[in-house]
């Protein structure tokens, strides 16, 4: 959780009353010291929390500042170049775009900082507006959107007419 834990709270959630609870918690303060673990059980008034053992702290800190590396999924790939190229874009139109449910993808490229809330629509339940971040270009080491490729007119062209086919055929079916 991050934070301390109120004793109350940790006896509820267990089932034991708040003595009984103490008990166990010191008894696996004092397990985890004897086991030489990298993690400690601190007591901060009536709350407990679990963090690092101070020994530890230079190896965290070499692990805290590796930059944390995404790999993007076909499926997330196609949702951000979506976002990047009809920005701002709603989850409707993207879903309108591919054919399918975007709702893990967008998900995931607002966690990894890459898409955003850039305003709401102005009609009956005002939809997010998604648009790309500053992340992004840092990302894809370009300085504005104006450096995304353009696609040929040709390819366009071929694109929409695949995808009105589809629909069409969808119709049909």
């Amino acid at each position: 959780m991050g934070d301390s834990v109120e004793l109350s709270k940790i006896a509820l959630a267990i089932g034991h009353d708040e003595d009984t609870t103490r008990k166990i918690i010191h008894n696996m303060m004092d397990k985890l010291k004897e086991s030489d673990r990298g993690v400690r059980i601190i007591e901060l008034e009536d709350s407990f929390q679990m963090c690092t053992k101070a020994e530890m702290y230079e190896y965290l800190i070499r692990i805290a500042k590796q930059p944390k590396k995404y790999v993007l999924t076909d499926v997330q790939l196609e949702t951000l170049s979506i976002i990047a190229y009809k920005q701002p874009v709603t989850k409707l139109e993207i879903e309108k775009i591919r054919g399918v449910k975007s709702d893990h993808a967008v998900n995931r490229l607002v966690e990894y900082n890459l898409v955003c809330e850039v305003g709401r629509m102005n009609v009956p339940g005002r939809p997010i507006l998604f648009g790309t971040t500053e992340e992004f270009l840092r990302r894809f080491s370009i300085q504005s959107l104006d450096e995304l490729p353009s696609m040929n007119q040709e390819q366009f062209e071929s694109f929409r007419s695949e995808a009105e086919e589809e629909a069409q055929l969808k119709l049909n079916i």
